[in-house]
């Protein structure tokens, strides 16, 4: 099984017989191999079930199966990982999966409750794998991101094939679900870490301090060497931004401070600095620890990369490292191009000091402005927005003014001002999408106004004409429900029990700190409605999950409800995001929840397509505005391999749900649903947050990884009020610069204005010289321009 082909070629049948309580699997051999009976047995000692391999970016070619470790008996024990899909353990039947699955369940680690088995046969299963632990080289993991529902493993074998990486569904696998709370064993908080803590047993992994992805399997001392030297530790930058220098108090930490003498000072860096007295000899030690780094770690570097044990891992590191294999006098741009490891941790740091520090000035400077007598200059912004000079200068535009006035909402009296006696409204929707834009709803107001903002309800109607629809919506949500509650072969069918699954999953750990999902249900209670079924497939699978009460199992049936009602979608996760803040505002009505989160669903269904073509579209449509509004930034993010802006997907996907306190969510949510200047105004937002940060990306962040950190770290630290107001005037902006280059673009096309048929004073055309004045205008795509539709 070794020697020089990586995978083990498995095309013979497989047989199972039981000894005892052990289970032994006969490998039937080829007819050119002559193996002994011990020879076939190999002992299952680890399975883990719902483990994929996605072979197309299309979930319905998604494989499962089951990843497994074996151990090959004998006088000297060989250990195997395997892959085995679940189609080949089907054909042997029923018995053969209890094999595996009794085994997931049991999760022992002792060797001698070991299972034995037979490596089942490949037939045809071109992604089924079972390789000796010794040839597996290094491992990259990955665990699950918002970004990437599933972590997943990244097999790298020393003769530098690679085999298909495996993702693990925990939220279908039993083995993470049905850990009993009695357990000597934690739960692990991924099934790739459950597997990873089982590798350990049987063999020696090393992660790398290079890569924190990176884990080495039985490394050599050269492998030990490369990937434990700590060039730079996370906390170097805080030990010389100490209490002596400018550092804010809340970046701070709280342990004494010492620079000699601790057993934990051993990257290069804190190896290389003495005790500063001062703020200038902090920076001094900083630069001079930089210098030893760039100076000793060179040959060194080119030294391990160019020696051939290394070539299995040369193809996956980045590309700053890998061109020292190739030539010498590469340093230099190594470290420009920001290097790899603890560097980009140490810039993050610093971009995020600065952003503080720049914040507590912008926050200081307004105080200062409002104190003034005769407020604020002209030339600046009363909104919190700072000097708001960068797409003035940058596109000669005329600076606009937010028309935000937050801090006097719509009111209960001012809405009910809004309607005459008989409930028809006495203003036109438009003045109340607008006046809803600017000063936000109170949260009182917001059960009766959503349902206007979002098209629930109509607005030209009376009281009576609303009841009659209500009663409609309400007949129609109940006979969309009816299609699966007390329907027992719908409710337990095989597809419907895995989606109740997922949502059942998903809403115990939704706004679980709000007070309605918060408690778990009374038993005890005889008006609970629920108390009558379970909503989850099975009690044993929830694990270490919260407790669900009547909301999460109403919000739950809202969510299978929508399934049955949009079916070519169905249950997507992140809509429990968006579901539940709308389950609180309307105070647990069901119905109205569900017909507001179906409309909200009608503007964001492109964020849940499963090819992703809505948030593709999205982020290139963004990319395109951050290119036109401040093509400085957009250079930038070219230049580090940005520009598919994937730090703003979990802003688009979700509205910035994760990103604000949940009540700021709120108030952003119904200043995005009035469409008030555009149905895409979230993308101008998204846009307000980047500019507020600009600085800090141009100056500190040249690596997508630095970026993409530091944006995660930005959640509750934005400031909504000052965040809208400058999506606002981006806005503006961005509509005066498209009628300015329209009126240009008209001028120089009109031949009265034009002068077409005169020569110009160098004796070109004036046709030539219109052509040119018409490239240097800036384009503006269809995508653009449909940014300053407001559709209602």
């Amino acid at each position: 099984m070794g020697g020089g082909n990586s995978f083990q070629n498995i095309e013979e049948d497989v047989s199972t017989l039981s000894i005892d309580s052990m289970v032994e699997i006969k490998h039937t051999p080829n007819s050119d191999e002559q193996l002994s009976e011990e020879d076939m047995k190999y002992g299952l000692l680890y399975s883990k079930s719902k483990v994929y391999v996605h072979p197309t970016a299309y979930s319905r070619d998604n494989l499962p199966g089951f990843v497994a470790i074996v151990r090959k008996q004998g006088l000297k024990p060989t250990y195997l990982l395997a892959w085995i899909p679940e189609s080949l353990l089907e054909e042997k039947g029923s018995e053969e999966w209890e094999k595996f699955t009794s085994v997931e369940a049991s999760a022992s680690t002792e060797d001698g409750d070991a299972v034995l088995v037979e490596l089942p046969s490949r037939h045809g299963e071109p992604y089924a794998f079972s390789v000796p632990l010794s040839s597996v080289y290094s491992l990259i993991i990955h665990p699950p991101s918002f970004s990437s529902w599933y972590g997943s493993i990244s097999i790298h074998l020393s003769s530098g094939e690679t085999l298909p990486t495996l993702f693990f569904h925990d939220d279908e696998s039993r083995s993470f679900n049905s850990i009993a709370p009695g357990s000597s064993q934690p739960p692990s908080k991924w099934g790739g870490e459950d597997l990873l803590a089982r590798l350990r047993l049987y063999a020696n992994v090393l992660r790398s301090s290079l890569q924190n992805s990176l884990y080495l399997v039985d490394p050599s001392r050269a492998d030990i060497e490369t990937h434990t030297t700590v060039l730079f530790s996370d906390d170097a930058v805080d030990e010389i931004l100490s209490p002596s220098s400018n550092t804010p108090r809340h970046r701070r930490r709280g342990r004494p401070h010492s620079y000699s003498g601790s057993p934990n000072r051993n990257s290069v860096l804190h190896q290389t600095l003495s005790s500063p007295a001062s703020t200038s000899q902090a920076r001094l030690a900083l630069l001079q620890g930089f210098s030893q780094i760039t100076r000793g770690a060179r040959s060194t570097a080119q030294r391990i990369l160019s020696h051939p044990l290394a070539k299995p891992i040369v193809p996956y590191l980045p590309d700053p490292v890998n061109s020292l294999v190739n030539a010498n006098g590469e340093w230099s741009s190594w470290v420009e191009k920001g290097g790899v490891g603890e560097y980009e941790s140490a810039r993050v740091y610093l971009a995020r000091w600065a952003r503080i520090v720049a914040e507590e000035g912008e926050r200081a400077r307004r105080r200062e402005i409002h104190s003034q007598v005769g407020g604020i200059d002209d030339d600046e912004e009363d909104s919190g927005l700072g000097v708001f000079e960068v797409i003035r200068q940058s596109r000669n535009v005329p600076i606009s003014r937010s028309t935000r006035d937050p801090k006097h909402p719509v009111d209960r009296d001012m809405w009910a001002a809004w309607f005459a006696g008989d409930g028809r409204p006495i203003v036109p929707i438009d003045y109340m999408r607008q006046e809803i834009f600017r000063r936000g709803c109170a949260y009182d107001v917001r059960q009766k106004a959503w349902p206007f903002i979002l098209g629930v309800l109509p607005w030209d109607v009376d009281e009576r004409e609303r009841e009659i629809l209500w009663a409609q919506l309400k007949a129609r949500y109940n006979e969309i429900k009816s299609e699966w509650q007390g329907v027992d072969e719908v409710f337990n069918r095989q597809d419907i029990q895995e989606e109740r699954h997922r949502i059942d999953v998903d809403c115990r750990r939704t706004d679980r700190n709000q007070p309605m999902f918060m408690a778990p249900s009374d038993p005890s209670n005889p008006h609970n409605p629920h108390n009558t079924y379970n909503f989850s497939p099975s009690t044993e699978e929830i694990g270490a999950q919260s407790l669900a009460n009547e909301h999460t199992v109403k919000l739950c049936e809202i969510l299978l409800t929508y399934g049955f009602y949009e079916r070519d979608l169905g249950y997507v996760q992140g809509m429990s995001d968006l579901c539940a803040p709308i389950y609180v505002v309307m105070k647990g009505d069901e119905v109205m929840t569900f017909w507001c989160f179906a409309a909200l669903m009608d503007r964001m269904k492109q964020n849940f397509l499963r090819d992703q073509s809505g948030m593709k579209r999205q982020l290139a449509t963004l990319q395109q505005l951050v290119a036109v509004m401040d093509p400085e930034l957009y250079k930038h993010f070219e230049k580090c391999d940005s520009l598919n802006l994937f730090f703003c997907f979990r802003w688009v996907l979700i509205a910035f749900k994760r990103e604000f306190p949940f009540d700021d969510v709120l108030g952003l949510w119904e200043v995005l649903w009035t469409n008030h200047y555009s149905s895409q105004f979230l993308l101008f937002v998204a846009l307000a947050v980047l500019e507020s940060h600009r600085d800090s990306i141009l100056r500190y962040l040249v690596e997508f990884d630095e970026i993409l950190k530091y944006c995660n770290h930005l959640s509750m630290t934005i400031e909504l009020d000052s965040t809208l107001a400058q999506a606002e005037v981006l806005f503006l902006s961005f509509r005066q610069m498209v009628q300015d280059i329209d009126r240009r673009q008209a001028e120089l096309l009109d031949p009265t204005t034009s002068g077409m048929r005169k020569r110009n004073v160098d004796g070109g055309s004036t046709a030539d010289s219109v052509v040119g004045s018409l490239k240097k205008l800036p384009f503006i795509s269809d995508d653009l321009r449909a940014l300053i539709k407001a559709d209602s």
